[in-house]
């Protein structure tokens, strides 16, 4: 497994490991206490990896941003890897950031290998916040050490069917359900057909697209026989581009809809004038939105020589979701150990984050911070958010 970003602070984000803040008197040799080390799972180059490298580069981004600052009177390092979106890669990268790195907490990544990862987490006592939002990772009696940092994709699919109820016109809305045969494609399932079961909405089809399809054609041509009035996508911007392009080319007459991960500006080029109309599900700010909390961001891109403008959504999403993190350090009694950062994380209450994403909250009962999301539409070339935070 090629291993990246290890080592001390370096100039360049995408070569250098990220280290954080002077620890004052503990900064002795010897002191293994003047460092807290985050540990890093991350997908750059598997299924996920076309969302997955612009998060993690903003996670790393945030950690860099705060590398002058005392962290609660340590200094932070991230150690991060590629796992190529293989679960036992997880497996051995987990075993690595935590045996021989002696991480703290980790910053993970997708559904597989959070799932498959939990029992160890909660053994081993390692805060997890993971850019998976599935369902199961709820249950704080099962995963006991996993937050999550934005409203998970069951809640994020109820929401998009409460909206379509709220919003259709003539008659029972009908809808198709579009994803990919992975934890992550599959997590929301389950529930948005039970939610719509309950809410008079009728799930009329559900195909199945590989995540790193090429054509969806005869899926597309399967759904359009049952002629739904909406289709819900769960995917990464290359497949739901394809079903885009696909869907223009067969002409069908339906509303797409994507959730978090199918949304956002890298879908754009891809997708061309096919995204004209899309909705996506916005967990995250864009950088072209004018909010208090992407100031920080805007500084410190500029102070890199970059321009915030040639980032996207899913690198704020990884600047967030480190940053919760850091905020459970600063609150923790003792941000030496992984007990000690869960209690931190569990006093954050109505976190305000500028309006990057929904504020957010946990607690010892409750390790989901939101179910808040936005919707956007892609409009002459961009997505434009149209709602508020709503819920269901």
């Amino acid at each position: 497994m090629k291993k990246v970003w290890k080592g001390l602070l370096a100039a360049s984000l995408m070569a250098g490991m990220l280290a954080g803040c002077s620890g004052g008197s503990e900064e002795a040799s010897g002191d293994k206490k003047a460092t807290v080390k985050i540990g890093g799972i991350f997908d750059l180059t598997g299924g996920t990896g076309d969302v997955g490298t612009p998060y993690a580069e903003g996670e790393k981004a945030f950690f860099e941003s705060i590398a002058g600052e005392e962290i609660n009177g340590y200094k932070l390092e991230l150690i991060g890897d590629d796992y190529a979106y293989k679960i036992p890669e997880a497996q051995k990268l987990y075993q690595k950031l935590k045996s021989k790195d002696k991480v703290s907490a980790i910053l993970g990544w997708g559904t597989g290998d959070t799932e498959a990862l939990r029992q160890q987490v909660a053994a081993d006592k390692l805060p997890f916040i993971s850019a998976s939002y599935s369902e199961n990772l709820k249950n704080i009696d099962e995963s006991p050490y996993n937050f999550l940092a934005a409203a998970s994709y069951s809640d994020q699919a109820r929401s998009v069917l409460k909206w379509i109820k709220d919003n259709h016109t003539g008659g029972t809305p009908t809808v198709a359900l579009i994803y990919n045969d992975t934890a992550f494609g599959k997590s929301p399932i389950e529930d948005a057909k039970n939610y719509a079961k309950e809410n008079g909405i009728e799930i009329v089809d559900e195909q199945i697209v590989d995540l790193k399809t090429l054509d969806a054609t005869s899926q597309l041509l399967n759904m359009e026989k049952k002629n739904p009035d909406y289709t819900i996508i769960n995917q990464t911007w290359g497949a739901t581009a394809t079903i885009l392009k696909d869907a223009k080319k067969l002409g069908l007459d339906t509303q797409f809809i994507g959730l978090n991960w199918a949304a956002g500006e890298g879908l754009l080029p891809i997708a061309g004038d096919a995204a004209e109309g899309f909705i996506g599900v916005v967990t995250h700010a864009f950088p072209y939105e004018d909010l208090p909390g992407m100031e920080e961001i805007k500084k410190f891109v500029e102070s890199k020589g970059e321009k915030l403008e040639d980032k996207n959504q899913k690198f704020i999403q990884g600047w967030v979701s480190a940053k919760i993190m850091v905020e459970g350090l600063k609150l923790a009694e003792d941000p030496t150990s992984g007990e000690g950062i869960r209690a931190g994380l569990e006093k954050i209450s109505n976190l305000d984050l500028g309006g990057l994403a929904a504020p957010v909250t946990f607690s010892p009962d409750n390790h989901a911070g939101t179910n808040q999301i936005r919707l956007a539409e892609v409009k002459n070339g961009q997505f434009e958010v149209f709602t508020d935070y709503i819920g269901y």
